[in-house]
């Protein structure tokens, strides 16, 4: 079978997996985001302190993170359907503990399982496309479904609040993880590990752990790894913290003003993610030329970031933040290249790998971000204070750049069969 070969021509079947597979996804991201806005009925209610608030956000991260190894495994070894039948208990058994716990130790645990079973919603899907659609389309259809799963991120802002304050937080959350149940339901229905017909690859399935390490042998897998380490933990920890108190306690923005600044890069993000993608399948007709293009340019518009002040004009703002998120969304593009550089037999593993470093770069570059602040946000003022933000994302962005320019380009959208790509490390 060429490159380009549609294995399930016709089929109706792979789109409403796409679909459905994508509700499952945007749960995931709604989970992920869902603490912060009933964090102030968590402090209320059970005392929380910012400590705990702070383990609370973390544990699903971790989690997700530490379950992205396993998860490739048995999407390997399983398939996509039983596994996403042991995530969907795992996970929806969080949800209930959460909902229903009355100490910390309850929600940090529930969690830790909501962690677990969202770690492979994206992956799954992931893995059914590569046997669904044409290899042109891995990246434009990856992209689709990422920027679908935005759609869980902003579910848990002021559609989780105006629940929260209809039904109380608990029955607001419990109903979302019914919500959830429903979804994943349709999703095993749905599900076929591979179109009718088409019969599953004869490889020489190794051991585990000889996997495992002929992947971390590849100098490949780490340098994508690591670009996306850096680029969505850089961009993560922006989003998720620092952003915000970067404009408003160092340029002397205001705080809807800051807000806007901040939407701009989400939608910016979410401009990126299909568009990159297409640029990817079919224009460019490769996967380093767009990430490598794309990690250049944010490194570029993180270097200028050190040169705004709070005189600079609110439009460049607006445009320079609009156009970060923009050139940080190509990097779900490397999911595509990391599985077009491995055997067929380590597609999942290969990509669940890279998604542990990705999870793992939010929590940490947040972390790293903080020490260089060094103190509290609202004891600085001027962009100085914040100045080690943009000097520790533009020297890793452009170290993984480097790191990046090194990996050799994937030829699947050139004619190259599955078999030649197997021996590219």
């Amino acid at each position: 079978m060429t490159a380009f070969a549609d294995p399930a021509p016709g089929s109706i079947r792979r789109w409403v997996i796409l679909v459905v597979g994508s509700m499952n996804f945007i749960m995931s991201m709604f989970f992920r985001s869902s603490t912060a806005v009933i964090s102030p009925a968590l402090v209320e209610e059970l005392g929380f302190t910012n400590s705990q608030l702070g383990d609370l956000s973390a544990a699903f991260f971790y989690a997700f993170a530490a379950g992205q190894v396993p998860i490739g495994i048995s999407l390997d070894r399983l398939g996509p359907r039983l596994t996403i039948c042991i995530l969907a208990v795992v996970g929806i058994s969080g949800g209930v503990l959460f909902g229903l716990g009355t100490t910390s130790a309850h929600l940090i645990l529930g969690r830790i399982l909501l962690g677990i079973g969202m770690g492979g919603n994206l992956m799954t899907l992931m893995a059914l496309m590569t046997v669904w659609f044409p290899v042109d389309r891995f990246a434009s259809l990856s992209g689709l479904a990422v920027c679908a799963g935005m759609v869980g991120s902003l579910m848990a802002t002021t559609p989780l609040t105006v629940l929260s304050m209809w039904l109380g937080w608990r029955m607001a959350f419990l109903a979302l993880v019914v919500l959830n149940a429903a979804i994943v339901a349709s999703f095993v229905l749905v599900i076929r590990d591979r179109p009718e017909g088409q019969i599953r690859p004869s490889h020489k399935r190794q051991p585990i752990a000889a996997g495992l390490f002929r992947l971390f042998r590849m100098y490949s897998f780490w340098a994508i790894s690591m670009s996306n380490f850096v680029r969505y933990g850089f961009i993560a920890a922006l989003q998720s913290l620092w952003l915000v108190p970067y404009f408003v306690f160092g340029l002397g923005v205001g705080e809807i003003a800051a807000s806007n600044i901040l939407l701009a890069l989400t939608i910016g993000y979410m401009v990126g993610l299909p568009l990159s993608g297409a640029l990817s399948d079919r224009v460019f007709h490769s996967r380093k030329r767009v990430v490598l293009c794309a990690q250049a340019l944010l490194c570029i518009l993180t270097t200028s970031a050190l040169l705004l002040t709070g005189s600079t004009p609110y439009w460049v703002m607006l445009f320079l933040f609009s156009v970060f998120g923009f050139a940080g969304a190509p990097g779900q593009v490397t999911y595509a290249h990391m599985k077009e550089l491995i055997p067929q037999s380590m597609t999942a593993q290969g990509i669940t790998s890279v998604n542990l470093f990705t999870m793992l770069g939010a929590g940490l570059m947040t972390h790293l971000l903080g020490f260089a602040i060094g103190s509290d946000p609202k004891a600085l003022s001027g962009s100085d204070a914040f100045s080690g933000v943009w000097y520790i994302g533009a020297l890793a962005l452009g170290i993984s750049c480097v790191l990046y320019a090194f990996v050799p380009d994937s030829r699947a959208l050139t004619g190259t069969t599955r078999a030649d790509l197997g021996s590219h490390k």
